[in-house]
């Protein structure tokens, strides 16, 4: 295989004919380099533990094989640990299937439309809990299905008003809807209704699960790769609700300040310090808080790359900032009361067992008391240093700061 040419990796996610504006994809899938299937299962033993250091090194000089990639990522988002078997692990699957199942049919009963192969775009409440029952809005209503949605907030109410936490879950039910439509619809798989059902489904259980949180704009760009990758919806669900413990900060926005807020600070003093003109620059065109970087940090330059790069720098961000101990923190947080397993984050880390980045983090650990910069943010700072030139003499506005980022 080796000398073999590099592979296209756009076939694995087909865009639609009529699209001729995506981005082009530089990831190419390059033998004895990329992640392959075969090295993937040559790197577990026999009872089905994982060699984690020597799959990250394959990450990280080639990227993951599309084939393989959603079974990665569950070991990259920490959804298991990599020193656990195969019967660990399926014991595993199998009870998140169970618990997403559970939260699936909890939403079923309050709001029918969940699980049903359809979903709305249209509100259904208003913000006291009364059913919506404007004509245009009923119109507007995915599917068909308004009439019904209507009648079930009507049978809901006839139990009494609805708690506080039900109103405002339903109210994002309509702005899931509306940005599902819109997520990644360049792409043929999002043909199919019931692949946006899907993805409708997983935000709404989300949005129900995570009250704190909730739903906001931007996590069907998050959610979407899960379900492309994973066939099962309740495993879909539980990568992107890893994946969500570490961006969920983002997403927590008051009226005073944004959840990224202090990345776009760091981005800030790293721009100052690495090309003090172009900061001085965007000082003056009104950029200094640099919100214009406000998507790339949010959705992980979703927007930016085309679907296939995107992935791959996904994954080469996660296999970077691997900490092996991932599995434990976030079973942990889920529930106090639950058992560790032998060798968990009570036992000293492993630095072969850790990413590049998380590596650094550890020699340097004990010389700041702050948790570190995600990489994305340094990411982000690299971008503006490459178009550093074209943004002093071309951008003379934001808006031409925004469009510079992405050619």
């Amino acid at each position: 295989m080796w000398g073999a040419p590099a592979e296209p990796a756009d076939s694995y996610y087909e865009v639609r004919p009529e699209c001729t504006d995506v981005p082009k994809t530089r990831f190419k899938i390059k033998p004895g380099k990329t992640l392959s299937a075969r090295k993937w299962q040559a790197a577990f033993t026999p009872e089905g533990q994982l060699d984690i250091g020597k799959t990250l090194s394959r990450i990280h000089r080639g990227g993951i094989h599309p084939s393989i990639r959603g079974e990665v990522w569950e070991f990259l988002l920490g959804c298991y640990e990599p020193k656990s078997t195969f019967d660990e692990r399926e014991e595993i699957r199998q009870r998140r299937r169970l618990q997403y199942s559970a939260w699936k049919e909890e939403c079923h009963q309050i709001f029918p439309v969940v699980g049903s192969g359809k979903f709305i775009t249209a509100p259904v409440v208003t913000e006291d809990g009364q059913p919506i029952q404007d004509p245009l809005v009923l119109q507007e209503t995915n599917s068909g299905i308004s009439a019904s949605s209507s009648k079930m907030v009507k049978e809901l109410l006839s139990h009494g008003p609805l708690d506080k936490k039900v109103i405002q879950w339903m109210l994002t039910l309509h702005q899931i809807g509306l940005d599902v439509i819109r997520t990644d619809r360049t792409l043929v798989f999002y043909e199919k209704q019931e692949n946006l059902s899907k993805l409708w489904d997983i935000l709404a259980v989300y949005a129900w699960v995570d009250r704190d949180v909730g739903y906001c704009q931007g996590m069907s760009d998050l959610c979407s790769p899960m379900i492309i990758l994973l066939e099962n919806e309740a495993d879909a669900f539980w990568c992107f609700e890893r994946l969500m413990r570490r961006l969920r900060g983002n997403f927590r926005c008051t009226e005073s300040s944004v959840g990224v807020e202090t990345q776009l600070s760091n981005l800030a003093s790293i721009t100052q310090v690495i090309d003090p003109k172009l900061h001085q620059h965007l000082e003056t065109l009104g950029g200094g808080d640099y919100l214009f970087a406000f998507r790339m940090l949010m959705v992980l330059f979703r927007r930016e790359f085309s679907f296939c790069d995107s992935l791959y720098l996904w994954e080469m961000m996660w296999a970077l900032e691997y900490d092996p101990h991932l599995f434990y923190l976030y079973e942990e947080a889920e529930s106090a009361a639950s058992t560790k397993s032998e060798g968990s984050k009570a036992k000293a880390k492993s630095i072969r067992q850790c990413g590049k980045y998380e590596r650094e983090n550890m020699k340097n650990g004990a010389k700041t008391s702050e948790a570190p910069l995600p990489i994305s943010v340094f990411l982000v700072a690299s971008v503006l240093k490459d178009k550093s030139s074209k943004l002093l003499q071309e951008a003379r506005g934001l808006d031409d700061v925004v469009k510079a980022k992405q050619t």
